[in-house]
């Protein structure tokens, strides 16, 4: 099945490299906005509907697989798009699309209401939209029920009484996966390869994808089966577990380890080539808006970049905003990601 939607991708980009180039900037007569964005992309109804009403548009919204799925097929388009904006690049993955001229420059108005720390391109090109920081969550019943201490730092996984509890996602191909990797080269530098080996030791688990790493292997999660009570996820995930659980918990029964935490910033942009240009701008000027920014938290378990946005209670009191995540610069990250990742995969999955 892989080899096949290889070879139909293939296929399809030959035909698109066949049509005439996209128009972009005329938008007489246009009718819809497109919106390229990765299947975890989520919008209430009421949300899309205020967007239609106001711009008078359709939104049409394209999911394109998982972030780096995305990029890919965006960047074999380049110039002649499948849509108008495009959101779901990250800080990790944001050099590689600027590098591949993907976007328009826009300055969206709303961009006063955003904290300069996630402004990453000055040129705006990218717009930031959310933030998310991927932290290690653990299971709280399974640490209590087994005597045993949660882990309270990355170092503390190479211990022996976390042999075989650790399930974390492939930087190749997951997003979450790759910000676990970026952590643990902030944190420990050139010693981050003497690290993953000594998880590996440990008895790692290594998953394609967040859903797989969370949903089935994770033991703390809602309905689920998993047997591992440590894994790579999101420091919204403790309110997400007390939002969709009935009757919600009076308290989160899972917990974040706060210095684990690797920021992630989300930005859209509007793709050179888009047909419908002012459409495109439309709707960057509304995911920046109090409307969509509040409507972030519970669709995508998310934070919103709007300062003036509010948080539903349930994040309030549950969620996990670290004074101090983990970073690195974009540059350095685009500079090495390939090599850190092929060295990862050398030593972890060897």
């Amino acid at each position: 099945m892989t080899v096949l939607r290889g070879a139909l991708l293939a296929v399809g980009l030959v035909l698109l490299a066949a049509l005439p180039a996209g128009c972009g900037g005329d938008d007489e007569g246009q009718t819809e906005v497109v919106l390229v964005t990765h299947d975890s992309f989520a919008i209430s109804d009421d949300v899309k509907r205020a967007f239609e009403t106001e711009s008078g548009l359709t939104l049409r919204i394209l999911g394109s697989g998982d972030a780096s799925e995305m990029l890919t097929k965006a960047l074999l388009t380049a110039g002649n798009p499948q849509g108008d904006v495009l959101f779901g690049v990250d800080n990790n993955l944001l050099s590689r699309a600027l590098e591949g001229d993907l976007f328009e420059e826009y300055e969206p108005p709303g961009l006063d209401t955003v904290d300069e720390q996630y402004v990453l391109d000055p040129e705006h090109r990218a717009t930031p939209i959310d933030h998310g920081e991927v932290c290690l969550n653990v299971d709280k019943a399974w640490f209590a029920e087994h005597g045993i201490a949660p882990p309270s730092s990355l170092d503390d996984l190479t211990r022996p009484e976390y042999e075989g509890l650790l399930v974390v996602e492939n930087p190749a191909t997951s997003t979450p996966g790759l910000a676990f990797l970026l952590a643990t080269v902030a944190h420990f530098g050139e010693g981050w390869r003497d690290y993953w080996r000594a998880l590996r030791e440990n008895g790692v688990l290594v998953v394609d994808g967040w859903e797989e790493a969370y949903t089935a292997r994770f033991s703390g999660a809602a309905g689920s089966r998993g047997t591992r009570p440590i894994v790579v996820s999101y420091a919204s995930s403790p309110p997400a577990e007390v939002y969709y659980r009935s009757p919600p918990p009076e308290e989160a029964p899972t917990a974040v380890v706060e210095s684990s935490c690797f920021r992630q910033v989300e930005l859209a942009g509007i793709l050179r080539g888009a047909r419908n240009e002012d459409g495109a701008r439309k709707l960057i000027d509304f995911m920046l808006s109090r409307r969509f920014q509040e409507d972030i938290p519970l669709s995508m378990f998310v934070f919103p970049v709007n300062s003036e946005a509010a948080l539903p209670p349930v994040f309030e009191r549950f969620a996990v905003v670290p004074e101090s995540p983990l970073e690195l610069p974009s540059d350095e990250i685009e500079a090495n990601r390939a090599d850190w990742i092929d060295e990862w995969t050398r030593i972890v999955l060897r």
